[in-house]
């Protein structure tokens, strides 16, 4: 029991109270206060001054919560500076991890009450569509490696703050793993995500990771059944409310179920996408350029892949309109990945020349550097369209072998 449990206790106990009546007299739960009492919970201001005032300690509480909120300030100081100033001087860390290590104990040290990481983690969001790639893990690997050594020695609601990040930037991790081509190790990344994302005790966060996971599951060469059955797993944590992550799961899941073949199960996944997107809050329809938000466009996009699998061209033709006209042009990649879309469209309608020729001409057009294995894996849809019996075609075997390349 700390200072403050220990009085608040004598002073509940000498006006006559119990725990349910105190909790009754100043609308806090009873379980709340005994974690207080017994130093298993940290006391809030708000608390503090509640009891004070209902049981006539005149200042005694307040008083003693905030000489016990001091120490718990200067403890965490302490223990980050030590934390940051030995990262930042092992000899085995990288340059950039070092000198971030030493930024967030400069900035602990002045303001130990500042989290900066949600912020970090939104600008990730952004940076993800914007940065080159080796400069964006570049940059990761120095950030997980101080907020690694961060969650080690903090504890609490803190903690749990940081792990929600950790879970975010794992994301972008596994994403960036697959999208060069390192499949095995995103894999292994993804793992990581949900296990962090798990410890973080937050549903949404725990959605958010599964959802990527589904959607990346898409490209990343896993059995569609397989991806459909992850999905499987996640929709019992959905909520009520419409989240970027409730709508990030069930585009995943239609595109994952047209895989599969389920093309009925697929279109109504997608009626049910744009249902709920509906609902989202503008602040993050509006939020186009970040991974974390969920513009318009991704709807559409859905859309478009859901259509062209599943046969109808007509409506997937009307979606690839839509989208092309809405994507920021930090997006450009996600953009062809529409236009091989059209593509297969085209090739599934029949015009199986054009449709080979309009994929070539979107690969051409982007930039080499754009050129990943999620990009591929779309191509590989366009080809995966032509009957057998077309296979013959220049067109095709260009295309083929551009691939595989």
């Amino acid at each position: 029991m700390d200072a403050f449990g220990k009085l608040l206790r004598q002073h509940r106990e000498s006006a006559g109270l119990s725990l349910r009546q105190l909790g009754a007299i100043i609308h806090f739960q009873y379980s709340h206060i005994s974690q207080v009492e017994r130093g298993n919970r940290r006391p809030t201001a708000a608390l503090a001054t509640a009891c004070d005032r209902a049981l006539n300690a005149y200042g005694a509480l307040i008083e003693a919560y905030r000489t016990d909120h001091a120490g718990a300030i200067d403890l965490h100081r302490r223990t980050m500076l030590r934390a940051m100033t030995a990262l930042a001087a092992a000899p085995a860390v990288a340059p950039l991890a070092g000198l971030e290590a030493l930024r967030h104990g400069l900035g602990d040290a002045a303001t130990p009450d500042h989290d900066e990481w949600e912020q970090i983690a939104a600008d990730y969001g952004h940076g993800y569509y914007r940065q080159p790639r080796p400069a964006l893990m570049a940059q990761l690997s120095a950030d997980l490696t101080v907020l690694q050594h961060q969650i080690a020695v903090v504890a609490g609601t803190r903690r749990l703050g940081l792990l929600r990040v950790a879970s975010r930037l794992s994301v972008i991790v596994a994403l960036s793993l697959v999208a060069s081509g390192q499949v095995v190790m995103g894999r292994r990344w993804w793992q990581t995500a949900h296990r962090v994302a798990d410890e973080s005790g937050d549903a949404d966060t725990r959605v958010l990771v599964r959802a990527w996971d589904v959607v990346n599951g898409c490209y990343d060469g896993r059995p569609p059944s397989a991806v459909v059955a992850l999905s499987d797993e996640v929709v019992p944590l959905l909520g009520r409310q419409s989240t970027s992550a409730a709508c990030g799961l069930l585009a995943g899941r239609a595109q994952a179920l047209s895989l599969a073949g389920r093309h009925t199960e697929a279109v109504a996944m997608v009626r049910q996408l744009a249902d709920l997107a509906q609902r989202l809050p503008a602040a993050i329809v509006r939020d186009v350029e970040s991974l974390w938000g969920w513009p318009e466009h991704r709807v559409h996009h859905t859309e478009s892949w859901v259509y062209t699998h599943a046969g109808r061209l007509a409506d997937a033709e009307v979606a690839q309109d839509l989208v092309l006209g809405l994507y920021p042009a930090s997006q450009v990649r996600l953009r062809a990945q529409v236009q091989l879309h059209q593509a297969a469209r085209l090739i599934r309608g029949g015009h199986i020349a054009d449709g080979l020729r309009h994929a070539a001409d979107t690969l051409d057009a982007l930039p080499a550097h754009l050129h990943n294995h999620s990009l591929r894996s779309v191509a590989a849809q366009v080809t995966g369209a032509v009957p057998t019996v077309e296979r013959s075609r220049t067109g095709f075997t260009d295309l083929a072998e551009r691939i595989q390349a």
